[in-house]
């Protein structure tokens, strides 16, 4: 029920309009984030990836083209396009998609073609954080739905969860975002759950003892047992484990807490304290354990920051029908 009213109520209340402006969308952010931009110094590619050479150094990333906001995961393989969802790190992995095909339904009723799949994707996430007692914001709204998925981009740029903290902060900027954003990005993982083949190397890792607290009671090592128990072989690759043990189903600082103690499930969450030699990662994980209003008020910026990442507006693409196919 409450999602039928917030799904009825949506059109109605945000009158949004198929052609809104990209100043409208996102007036703290540059407009030519939006676009893909050639840059003096690149050398492209028709995949759109870019490489820049410095001395003996080769910078390879890809182009605003080639990402962005735009709900093209939600596309289910159909003629010419290969879904996302197909994607080793996604296949098997991401879910929920019938809760938005029943709130794009219920809009369709409504208003046809006038909420796009991309804007319902990014307040169902803000809807989300905000049920499970996190931060509430205002989402800036007007996207549009890209035309096409990309498959092979979503294998090669999706961080892996055993990824170094290194390839978490190149992976980062090569989005715009900077570390601060990785680190606060990261605290969404206080809620919801990975796979055991997702952390099965975090079990069996040797040298995991970087914590913070002296480990006199044995809790990580309990930790690792009691993930060992859940994951005992391949037959068991896909069953799920709270990404936060402690409160798995509320949105809090409890991730960096556990953080400190060597509790985070996945390899990539602990690299933000193990790997962290010049210790800024490390002194930022501290402030949000230490302060959960402090955590909110980035995650806001940081998902604001996010969510502007290279969107579609005006003409560009269309507003989906159904999130599953573009339009005929």
């Amino acid at each position: 029920m409450a999602l039928r009213m917030w799904a009825s109520s949506t059109a109605n209340a945000l009158k949004l309009s198929s052609s809104v402006s990209k100043s409208q969308l996102s007036p703290a952010f540059s407009i030519s984030r939006c676009f893909s931009s050639v840059l003096e110094g690149l050398k492209y590619a028709n995949s759109h990836e870019w490489v820049k050479h410095e001395g003996s150094v080769a910078t390879i990333g890809i182009t605003d083209h080639a990402q962005g906001c735009d709900a093209s995961v939600l596309l289910d393989t159909h003629g010419d396009i290969l879904s996302e969802k197909q994607a080793t790190p996604n296949v098997n992995s991401l879910r929920g998609f019938e809760v938005i095909d029943y709130i794009k339904y219920l809009l369709e009723e409504a208003c046809p073609l006038t909420v796009s799949c991309s804007d319902i994707i990014t307040m169902a996430a803000r809807d989300s954080v905000f049920l499970r007692g996190g931060p509430w914001w205002e989402v800036y709204l007007g996207r549009r739905d890209s035309l096409k998925a990309s498959f092979a981009g979503a294998n090669q740029y999706i961080p892996a969860p055993n990824t170094s903290l290194e390839g978490l902060i190149i992976n980062f900027k090569q989005q715009g975002l900077a570390i601060q954003d990785l680190i606060a990005l990261s605290g969404a993982h206080t809620i919801g759950k990975a796979r055991c083949v997702s952390f099965k190397q975090r079990i069996n890792q040797p040298n995991m003892l970087q914590t913070f607290y002296v480990d006199e009671f044995k809790r990580h090592s309990t930790f690792r047992r009691i993930l060992r128990s859940q994951c005992k072989d391949s037959s068991r690759d896909n069953e799920l484990s709270p990404l936060d043990i402690q409160t798995p189903a509320y949105f809090d600082n409890h991730y960096y807490i556990n953080l400190l103690k060597g509790r985070g499930l996945l390899i990539s969450d602990n690299v933000l304290v193990s790997e962290d030699h010049e210790g800024e990662v490390f002194r930022k994980v501290w402030e949000y354990a230490v302060d959960q209003e402090l955590f909110f008020v980035d995650f806001v910026e940081s998902m604001l920051k996010m969510g502007n990442i290279n969107v579609l507006t005006g003409i560009e693409g269309e507003i989906r029908e159904n999130c599953r196919f573009v339009n005929l």
